[in-house]
C-alpha cells in the first residue's frame, strides 16, 4: 500500500521524503524488518524515476514471503496507479 502526496513547492527540487511501516499483523520483528528492507530496496532502485513528494509505504502481510520479481511488479503497479512516475 502506498500513500503519496505530491510536492506543491517548486523550490524543493527533486526532494523525496519517504517512510516505511509494517504493523504487528505481519509477524515478529524479523518479518517486519525484512518487509521494510525489501520495500526500501525497491524504492532505492526506482527513486531516480519518481516525482518529488512524500511517500509512505505500508507493508502487507505477504510482503516478507512474496517472490522478489512479483513484489517488484506490484511495487511498479502501485507507483503507476498513484501517478508518481516521472515520465
Amino acid at each position: 500500500m502506498l500513500f503519496y502526496l505530491p510536492s506543491k513547492s517548486s523550490t524543493i527540487d527533486s526532494a523525496k521524503l519517504v517512510g516505511f511501516t509494517a504493523t504487528k499483523k505481519i509477524g515478529n520483528a524479523v518479518k517486519r524488518n525484512r518487509s521494510k528492507r525489501r520495500l526500501r530496496a525497491l524504492f532505492t532502485k526506482y527513486c531516480s524515476s519518481l516525482k518529488s513528494g512524500t511517500y509512505i509505504f505500508v507493508a502487507k502481510q505477504s510482503t516478507p514471503d512474496y517472490p522478489y520479481d512479483k513484489l517488484e511488479y506490484e511495487f511498479k503497479k502501485v507507483i503507476s496507479k498513484a501517478k508518481a512516475f516521472d515520465v
